[in-house]
């Protein structure tokens, strides 16, 4: 142990962690830039913050502090010790609704704020589209701004007082007529008072540099306004009283369609004096599916508010009426207005790729304009874009001349990065000539601090050095941002990667096959720390389970990171560090539809476990839980089915049996089927029909687990008018598929013995990819005769759906076969609406809860399963997140806090609050076992539920 950590732990009651793990989650922000701290700090209180002060101090040790970690230029991060506050200092200290104000820890999340204020009719008026993760300490460090600065303003508009420690351990409290000036700042100012009042230009979003205009004695000497936007460079936020804003009761979005973003640009301004909400742009470069939008090929956001739907929708045509438009929409529909503004809030991430595929990057993320210089300066950004031969997408605050932009730099060689400086001069020159700010709203970090002369001049710049003396004179507080900063092409984050793709077994298909690129897709826009989910969301269960950035999405990308660069986390692929983070992971795939950038933790995970014990003894649970099908398969063959389950039902021999496994005594284990679905299907008599041939897959668990799910979708496709089949069990040329059974044709066969599909899914979870390999290839050389049908596969559990959709195909990127079945899979819905579309389901009539399963929201979507339910009468949605049980991972020992913690957060209560007469649907076999084992509740699959109705079973 240092002396500096040593000296932290007796100095300070947080946690101090100077461990692998707890640096490399703080190594990088939302931005391109990386430094390896010395430590992390989570302070307790304002007397935490002030001992971490003294000791770094005495060692010379710079401090950091750090709110979301989702800042864009670089602010977040620092050689020294970070300050962690949302650990702690993350509370709502009191909210006054009569006074309009409320008093805030620095790591507050601002949803919380929001969530508080809401029941009183306010809210804060400034909303970064990050508003589920980011703190108000950070909002404060960058004087965040968001889509309302239009009507609401900055962070700076909305604070009365600032709670501040300095770094030589003065406690200040600052506010207006010079409240809380450290020594000599007064002096300073009125020295240069000519200089503050024309050395800056006016305009809504003046982020950059210093705001000392606000210490001018005619704008109320603000000390607490001077202070925002100083990025932790001149002391450390402890506590702020903040202004809230009254709400309107009702509001209205107005969707204007431009033919481009010049057209969108230009209209904006003339929009403001109708005093709307927000004037939000972006193009169709951004839009996943321009069909919920009106027509055009750009599109201003306006909101506005009102008294009553009436007034707001009123506002709304008044503001369409006024715009030159092609095309507009207005939405009055709450659930329709937040389904757009996900589109726009989105765009931080989905921007980081250009429509192709090729990587785009910050670095000029939110420069800002006067708003009638707007089209003048997109025209020309786009210009010097075009002469540098680079690509971008402009999007963002319109109405406040405020253009986010992500750009397609090529940051991995020297030529391009020395393309990305030129640049960067350059349209600093460029944004000084239209009399705007290099940074609009999240302050200039290392990404612009190096070119504030270009906007402010020599004396001015030296100036800001000046206040900083003042304020920090031993340059403790986040150096090298904002004054003396460092240049802005070093410490890239890229730079320590490795140059040469790594050797991997999945083919990273939307990445060139390189898992280095897979890894670099978190930019760190932090969707993944919401502390609730909305709707059918799912990201991250892990993370709102534990509170542990280690947990979440971002933080495990971070240490894959960290791995690959070999820096500080040295030991490769045997890391113990990013195994541990890892191991929480339930590999529920719902950061690959709902991370902006599609992270695909699961696949990463699945690859670092078949690294991690390539060669070595594996855990337990591998063997027990990885290769179930091998198991089951056993017990089948040998007939011990019931000898199986009464053994499992006397608590001594399963106590031992769950121990020798590596599963979770809290866990019951699940019966094994004494008839699978197969040996069922074998011995009925088949239907014959003349529909439409669809192959039924016989999944692990629906084969030897829930076989009453392969028999009710069974009576349900027939019932449809389609012709079941099931696929091969041996490998045959090319026999005819489609007679409802399957016959051995070649007498070799035989003697090789039957097969069974299988989707390799257990096998993929645990990490014991070369065996997935093997077992899907052997499934592939089974289903040679269905991939020459027009067959439709249909699988009914939907992590093998997923897995056969997605995992198949990545993993055996190189055999051909493997994409065509993964384009065959089908839902059971899908199956029905695509096959029989003209069959008609029972009528149920009867609410339904439950939750969509994870797979099928992140990989094979769940629009078609709505529509059925619509058709069959079955009122009422599914909830979101994660069941927890997660195939393996709730059953592994060490698991079942977390497992239960994900199911207590939607599915249980969705179902305990269900009203009587409910249906509890649940596709997945984990989720009804989920269910069973924690609720007593009995989960069916929809092809049961439809079954029984058919069968006058409802």
């Amino acid at each position: 142990m240092s002396e500096l950590e040593a000296e932290l732990r007796a100095a300070v009651r947080g946690e101090v962690g100077f461990d692998v793990t707890s640096r490399a989650l703080v190594t990088m922000d939302a931005s391109n830039y990386r430094r390896v701290p010395r430590g992390v700090v989570a302070p307790v209180d304002a007397d935490d913050v002030a001992a971490v002060l003294a000791v770094c101090r005495e060692h010379g040790v710079p401090v950091v502090a750090r709110g979301g970690g989702t800042s864009i230029a670089g602010q977040a991060t620092g050689t020294g010790v970070v300050l962690d506050f949302t650990r702690h200092m993350n509370r709502l200290v009191t909210l006054d609704p009569e006074a309009r104000t409320a008093v805030v820890q620095p790591g507050l999340v601002l949803d919380r704020l929001q969530e508080a204020a809401a029941p009183h009719g306010l809210r804060f008026g400034p909303d970064p589209s990050t508003h589920s993760r980011c703190t108000l300490g950070g909002m404060i460090g960058n004087n965040s701004c968001g889509s309302h600065s239009v009507a609401w303003g900055t962070t700076a508009d909305s604070v009365r007082q600032l709670d501040v420690i300095t770094a030589r351990g003065r406690r200040l409290r600052l506010g207006r007529d010079g409240a809380g000036a450290p020594d000599g700042l007064r002096e300073l100012v009125d020295g240069e008072l000519a200089r503050l009042r024309t050395g800056f230009p006016e305009l809504p979003r003046r982020i950059s540099g210093y705001a000392l205009d606000a210490l001018l004695p005619e704008r109320g000497a603000d000390v607490a306004r001077s202070f925002c936007g100083s990025e932790g460079t001149l002391g450390v936020l402890t506590e702020a009283v903040v202004g809230l804003v009254e709400a309107p009761r009702a509001r209205a979005l107005a969707v204007l369609g431009y033919a481009d973003e010049s057209a969108a640009a230009e209209a904006a301004a003339g929009l403001l004096p109708l005093r709307p909400l927000t004037v939000e742009g972006m193009a169709a470069d951004l839009v996943p599916s321009p069909a919920a939008l009106p027509r055009g090929a750009a599109w201003l956001f306006v909101e506005t508010g009102g008294e009553s739907a009436e007034e707001a929708c009123a506002r709304a045509e008044t503001i369409v009426r006024a715009a030159d438009v092609l095309d507009a929409l207005v939405v009055t529909d709450p659930a329709g207005q937040r389904a757009l503004w996900r589109i726009r809030e989105d765009a931080s991430g989905t921007a980081t790729r250009m429509p192709d595929g090729t990587e785009a990057w910050p670095g000029w993320e939110d420069c800002a304009v006067p708003p009638a210089r707007l089209g003048a300066y997109l025209r020309d950004f786009r210009g010097l874009l075009a002469a540098h031969g680079l690509r971008g997408t402009p999007y963002g605050h319109f109405g406040d001349g405020c253009i986010h932009v992500r750009i397609d730099f090529d940051l991995l060689t020297e030529p391009g990065v020395a393309r990305f400086r030129r640049f960067s001069e350059e349209l600093a020159e460029l944004v000084v000539t239209h009399g705007g700010s290099l940074s609009g709203e999240h302050g200039d970090g290392q990404a612009r601090a190096e070119l504030l002369p270009k906007m402010y001049g020599p004396e001015m710049v030296g100036l800001f050095e000046r206040v900083k003396g003042v304020w920090d004179p031993d340059d403790l507080l986040n150096p090298g941002m904002l004054v003396r900063p460092a240049p802005l092409d070093a410490g890239l984050r890229f730079s320590v990667l490795p140059r040469e793709p790594v050797d991997v077994a999945f083919g990273y298909p939307f990445d060139g096959g390189d898992f280095s690129a897979a890894v670099r897709r978190c930019v760190g826009v932090a969707k993944c720390r919401t502390t609730s989910v909305s709707g059918s969301g799912v990201m991250c269960p892990s993370f709102r389970a534990t509170g542990a950035e280690e947990h979440s999405t971002r933080g495990r990308a971070r240490l894959l990171h960290e791995m690959l660069a070999g820096e500080l986390v040295s030991d490769g692929w045997r890391s113990t560090e990013v195994r541990d983070a890892l191991d929480l992971c339930l590999s529920c795939k719902g950061c690959r539809s709902d991370c902006p950038v599609e992270v695909d933790m699961a696949t990463y995970k699945a690859e670092f476990l078949h690294h991690h014990y390539a060669g070595r003894r594996r855990p337990a649970a591998h063997y027990a839980m990885g290769r179930l099908p091998v198991w089951l398969r056993a017990v089948t063959r040998t007939r011990t089915a019931r000898l199986v389950n009464a053994l499992a039902r006397l608590r001594p021999l399963a106590r031992v049996a769950k121990r020798l496994g590596g599963i979770a005594p809290e866990r019951e284990l699940p019966r094994v089927a004494t008839q699978t679905f197969s040996r069922w299907w074998e011995r009925r008599r088949a239907s014959v029909q003349g529909g439409d041939l669809v192959v039924l897959w016989p999944d692990t668990f629906t084969e030897y687990l829930s076989p009453s799910v392969g028999r009710a979708a069974v009576r349900v496709l027939e019932a449809a008018g389609l012709r079941v089949a099931l696929p091969p069990t041996v490998r045959l040329e090319k026999p005819p598929v489609g007679d409802g059974r399957t016959v051995a044709l070649d007498p070799l066969s035989l003697l090789r013995g039957r097969g069974h599909v299988c989707c390799g899914l257990t096998y993929v979870s645990t990490g014991q990819l070369d065996r997935a390999r093997a077992v899907m290839r052997r499934t592939l050389d089974l289903t040679e005769p269905v991939l020459e049908t027009d067959a439709p596969v249909v699988v009914l559990e939907p992590s093998c759906a997923a897995a056969l959709r997605t995992d198949v195909p990545e993993l055996l990127h190189d055999d051909p076969r493997a994409a065509r079945l993964a384009a065959k899979v089908l839902t059971f819905a899908e199956t029905l609406e695509r096959h029989a579309p003209g069959w008609t389901p029972p009528r149920v009539d009867r609410p339904v809860a439950g939750q969509t399963h994870c797979h099928q929201h992140a990989v094979l979507g769940d629009a078609a399963d709505h529509r059925l339910r619509r058709a069959a009468l079955l009122t009422g949605e599914l909830s979101g997140g994660c069941c927890g049980l997660a195939g393996n991972f709730g059953f592994e020992k060490g698991h079942y806090e977390v497992s239960t913690a994900c199911a207590e957060e939607q599915l249980l209560p969705s179902v305990r609050e269900a009203p009587d007469g409910t249906v509890v649907l649940a596709d997945g076999f984990s989720c009804r076992t989920q269910l069973e084992q924690l609720a007593g509740v009995r989960g069916r699959h929809l092809a049961e539920v439809l079954a029984a109705a058919l069968e006058g079973d409802g």
